[in-house]
């Protein structure tokens, strides 16, 4: 299976997760950031944070998109 990368996603893409993932405002923040190619050390000087706790709320995005694309994927096969 693929690595999750959220810079490879395209902006539609960007744009429904943004809507359906219910971030909180710090993964969504994580979120923008990845999008735009920020590294994880770039991430946290930029929200001012530790790579650990950046690490922690890579793997909340990571999951809840993964959710919604599981969730997406069991309705198509309905």
């Amino acid at each position: 299976m693929a690595t999750l990368k959220i810079y490879d996603f395209t902006e539609p893409e960007l744009k429904y997760f943004r809507e359906q993932c219910n971030f909180t405002p710090a993964e969504l923040e994580y979120f923008n950031l990845r999008a735009r190619y920020k590294s994880n050390i770039e991430i946290s000087f930029a929200m001012n944070i530790s790579t650990s706790q950046v690490s922690l709320l890579a793997g909340k995005v990571k999951s809840k998109i993964k959710r919604v694309q599981n969730y997406c994927n069991f309705n198509e096969n309905i």
